[in-house]
C-alpha cells in the first residue's frame, strides 16, 4: 500500500492509503510507492493541522476492524477540536464497557486524524497513548488543540 510521510512537531508521520481511503497512520513512517493525490492531500491537511490552521480532517477513512472498533472511531471523530470525552461517556453512548472502549481507542489504526488523543480516563485522568512518545505525545496534541486547561 502506498504511504506518504511528513514531518510534524509530533514526529515523522506516515499515512497509508488502501483503495481510495486512509487506512493507517504510523510514527516514523517512510514514503512507500507513488504518492497518490489522496495521500498528498492527507499530508497537506496534517501539515495544516500542525501549523494551527486546521481543526478537522476532510478525508475518507476506512477503519479496519470489528463493527465495535469502527463505532468507537466514529465516536472519536465526533469529538470537537479542543474538547475531550471520557471512555465512560463513549461507553454509555455505545452501550459497551469503558474498558472495551479503551481497548478500541488503543487499537485506533489512524491516530491524530481520528483523534483518540481526545479520549481521557474518568475525571480527566491521562491514560495511555499508542503513538510514539506515549502520554507525552497525547499531552502535546491536547495542548496544540488548546485543551491544556483540561489537563490537571
Amino acid at each position: 500500500m502506498p504511504m506518504i510521510a511528513t514531518q510534524t512537531r509530533f514526529g515523522r508521520i506516515g499515512i497509508e492509503e488502501t483503495d481510495g481511503a486512509i487506512t493507517r497512520v504510523v510514527w516514523d513512517g517512510e514514503d512507500h510507492g507513488s504518492p497518490t493525490p489522496l495521500l498528498r492531500e492527507a499530508a497537506r491537511q496534517l501539515r495544516d493541522y500542525d501549523a494551527g490552521g486546521r481543526t478537522a480532517f476532510d478525508l475518507p477513512f476506512a477503519v479496519q476492524g470489528s463493527d465495535f472498533q469502527k463505532a468507537v472511531c466514529t465516536a472519536m471523530l465526533a469529538i470537537p477540536f479542543g474538547e475531550t470525552r471520557t471512555y465512560g461517556e463513549i461507553s454509555k453512548a455505545l452501550g459497551k464497557s469503558a474498558q472495551a472502549v479503551g481497548t478500541a481507542c488503543g487499537g485506533n489504526p489512524i491516530p491524530i486524524l481520528i483523534p483518540c488523543h481526545r479520549v481521557m480516563g474518568a475525571g480527566g485522568k491521562l491514560t495511555g497513548f499508542s503513538g510514539k512518545g506515549g502520554v507525552e505525545t497525547k499531552i502535546a496534541l491536547l495542548r496544540h488543540e488548546g485543551a491544556a486547561s483540561l489537563l490537571i
